[in-house]
């Protein structure tokens, strides 16, 4: 069921399991605490996706319990204690995988779009 927030830019509608996806993505690079993982798909996206926090978790907790992402606690540089995440190597396969599905979704939606007039 899709999630619509109004007061999004562009009225932006960020569908159930979109959230699973995206985190991965943000993360691959490096393992980042919960709160860095909200800025940065909130800056990759221009703002255009607002993911809260209430909605991270849960999404976090599911692919960790896949075995596609693991997470630490680390001290951060402001000396607290944060939970950092990073995908495992399942979680790298998963997430070619289901980028893959994605874009084939996105062209599939495409392609019917343009017929319409």
């Amino acid at each position: 069921m899709p999630r619509h927030d109004e007061n999004l830019p562009g009225n932006t509608v960020l569908l159930q399991g979109t959230l699973d996806m995206a985190h991965p993505e943000v993360g691959c690079p490096r393992a980042d605490s919960r709160y860095a993982i909200v800025r940065r798909i909130q800056q990759i996206s221009r703002d255009a996706l607002e993911i809260r926090q209430g909605s991270l978790y849960p999404a976090l907790y599911r692919l960790e319990n896949r075995g596609w992402l693991k997470s630490e606690w680390k001290t951060t540089e402001g000396g607290r204690e944060a939970k950092f995440y990073s995908l495992t190597k399942t979680g790298k396969q998963q997430l070619k995988a289901e980028t893959a599905e994605w874009k084939r979704l996105c062209d599939a939606i495409s392609l019917v779009l343009e017929t319409v007039d």
